[in-house]
Parts: C-alpha cells; structure tokens; sequence
C-alpha cells in the first residue's frame, strides 16, 4: 500500500497525499507537540512538514521507510521553530551525579509526559531523539549538529534533571 501511495504522491494525486499526510499526521504531531510544547506551533510545524515533505517526494531514494523519512523532515521543521534547540543549561548542583537513576514506582506515562515538557529545550530535544523516537547518538547529533559526544552527555544530564523533575511533580 505503501508505494500505491508513494506513486499517487508523485503523481501529485491529491488523494494519495491526503491518505500519505492522514497515515503520518497523528504520529508526527505527537512528536512536535513534545518538542515544541505548544499545540498551536505543532500544527504549524507539521504543515510545513508535510509541505516540504511533498515537495522533497521526488528526491526520496527508498534508503529507509518513508516513515523515517517523513519523521527526519518533521523533526528538522520542529528545531526550526525552536528558540534555542540545541542550548544546554547547565545542572543545578543539587543533583548528584554519583547516584544511580531511580525511577519512582508510580511513575505513570502522564507525569513523564509533564517531565519531558519541563526540559529545557535542548535536554528535551537529545532525549527525545533518543529515548522516545529511537535515534543513535550519531543520528541526533547530526540532527541538531552536535557531536555524538555532546548528545550522550547531554542524554546523561537530562535524565539526571527529568528525575528532579518527576520528583518535584510527584510530592
């Protein structure tokens, strides 16, 4: 089905791009919405996306999923509609790095939610890139031109801070 509507997109078929737009809309607008924290700007990200996405068509080469693709596109439009998205604060010294991660046990998905929201961009962003979406460390920092480096010291310091965060949620 999927190269049906890849075909019909290249065509310019206005209803193979509303079936390409409806079966990556939900899934891309989540990850915008937990970049952006804003669902106003998520859906002005994602129709940029989804322009570009359409005008980028011809120039897909198939070497990953479409959907893979599509996502790097909507990723690149969400960083540019961010202030800062790659500016790193530094920790406050209350976190101890020596201690190990704890997670608490009624952690539920909505207080993780509310957690990552809280990030600063630039924590958010690695995290996000990483843990939520599944990208290497060298995939996001090309993404957000950083070294693979900045991105696992940065992975590293925003987990640190998201658990102060859930903590501070939680009591």
């Amino acid at each position: 089905m999927e190269k049906e509507i890849l075909a019909g997109c290249l065509r310019q078929e206005r209803h193979w791009q509303y079936k390409l737009y409806e079966k990556y809309k939900d899934g891309m607008y989540t990850i915008l919405v937990r970049m952006l924290n804003s669902e106003e700007d998520a859906a002005d990200a994602l129709q940029d996306a989804f322009i570009q996405v359409f005008r980028s068509l011809p120039g897909f080469r198939g070497e990953s999923t479409l959907g893979a693709w599509i996502k790097t596109i909507v990723i690149r439009a969400g960083l540019a509609r961010q202030k800062n998205p790659v500016f790193f604060e530094s920790l406050d010294s209350a976190i101890d790095i020596a201690d190990p991660l704890e997670w608490d046990q009624n952690l539920t998905g909505e207080y993780l939610e509310k957690g990552i929201r809280k990030l600063p961009e630039g924590y958010r962003n690695v995290f996000l890139l990483v843990e939520v979406e599944g990208y290497s460390h060298k995939e996001a920092g090309e993404l957000l031109k950083i070294a693979p480096g900045t991105s696992k010291s940065q992975l590293f310091q925003s987990k640190r801070l998201l658990q102060k965060i859930l903590k501070d949620l939680m009591e």
